[in-house]
């Protein structure tokens, strides 16, 4: 399957072509910044309800999208989403974040969790997807989103988000055996559901390691970057065509790492100048981002300088513009609205 010029921006970039401006698009586009999203939230106070009831689901995803037109449209989801569905009971508490109702503490527990069908644990991934594909045809492209290996252990056994990671930490340094249990469990799992998001109408994934950024480089090698691959390869092999984005959290020391991951682009966070990642990833790795969502409180000419400046020391193949994280609760609509506006309006020959 080759690129076609009908493809959507996003995708094109994502598979290697250059075009005249990078695509953009933001991370927690859809979420509280918005008034709509506001609006819609005190009918449906329940996160699980507003990511997992189709309609509203798809109204959310796609508030942004009618609002700003993004290059890329990301399902509203969350990466605890599929826990449940191998055995693991969650809620997502509003602010807080998830809440595992039973922390994976042993063996016999793991022992314990079932592959994911998410045919029959995820019903309401396919009507989303497909309806986004439907709504945003070739104008953009539908990202799909999971948590990654070490990330979702996390929480699964912190039991919820965690400034110290003390919990985990323990049990990867003093009983390995039963860590590596269960993250094999995990990326099994997740590229299941990788793979089913790609056979609903996504056409790029990104897959969000938020707490590798937790763990030393040697760590890193130990407890994340073996289960990030092993997603990425069991994807690759039945789904080579598909694009597939690197997040980690906090990731300035872990970069060169990263590019041994099997993902085709790396998201890079604002702790690192983008001149450097792109030089400690090398040329031929893809960049996502990285602009600190910090930047969206200032004014419109700071704004467009740090775009600028972003998409310069970028260059002009192979990168995606985006924020280093997701867009903070607090950042003025008119500022989102001017953020899209400057980069659609970008041409590589002019920056």
């Amino acid at each position: 399957m080759g690129i076609s010029s009908n493809d959507p921006f996003l995708l094109r970039v994502a598979r290697g072509e250059v075009l005249d401006r990078p695509p953009v698009w933001m991370m927690r586009q859809a979420g509280r910044y918005m008034k709509a999203y506001r609006d819609l939230r005190e009918k449906y106070p329940s996160f699980r309800d507003r990511s997992e009831i189709p309609e509203v689901a798809i109204e959310i995803s796609l508030q942004p999208w009618k609002a700003f037109q993004p290059d890329g449209v990301i399902l509203f989801s969350d990466i605890v989403t599929p826990l449940p569905g191998i055995g693991i009971d969650m809620d997502v508490a509003e602010g807080k974040g998830p809440i595992i109702y039973s922390p994976i503490r042993t063996s016999e527990q793991i022992d314990n969790l079932h592959p994911l069908e998410p045919e029959e644990s995820l019903p309401f991934i396919k009507p989303i997807l497909q309806a986004l594909r439907q709504e945003v045809g070739n104008k953009s492209t539908v990202l799909g989103f999971v948590g990654a290996p070490w990330t979702l252990a996390a929480y699964a056994v912190e039991g919820k988000g965690s400034k110290t990671y003390s919990i985990i930490k323990n049990m990867a340094f003093s009983d390995p055996s039963i860590l590596h249990q269960l993250l094999g469990k995990l990326a099994d799992s997740i590229a299941t559901y990788v793979r089913y998001q790609i056979d609903c109408g996504a056409q790029v994934v990104q897959m969000f390691d938020s707490w590798a950024g937790q763990l030393s480089p040697q760590d890193y090698e130990v407890f994340a970057l073996p289960y990030q691959q092993r997603v990425f390869q069991q994807v690759k092999a039945t789904h080579p065509e598909t694009p597939v984005i690197l997040l980690a959290s906090g990731s300035a020391g872990l970069l060169e790492r990263m590019t041994q991951s099997g993902a085709d682009i790396i998201s890079v966070d604002w702790a690192v100048d983008m001149a450097d990642a792109r030089e400690r990833l090398g040329k031929h790795m893809k960049v996502q981002g990285n602009l600190d969502p910090g930047v969206l409180f200032g004014s419109k000419e700071f704004i467009r300088d740090r775009i600028l400046d972003t998409v310069r020391k970028a260059g002009n193949k192979g990168h995606i513009l985006n924020l280093g994280h997701g867009v903070l609760p607090e950042t003025p609509e008119d500022n989102v609205a001017f953020f899209f506006e400057t980069a659609k309006n970008l041409n590589a020959v002019a920056v």
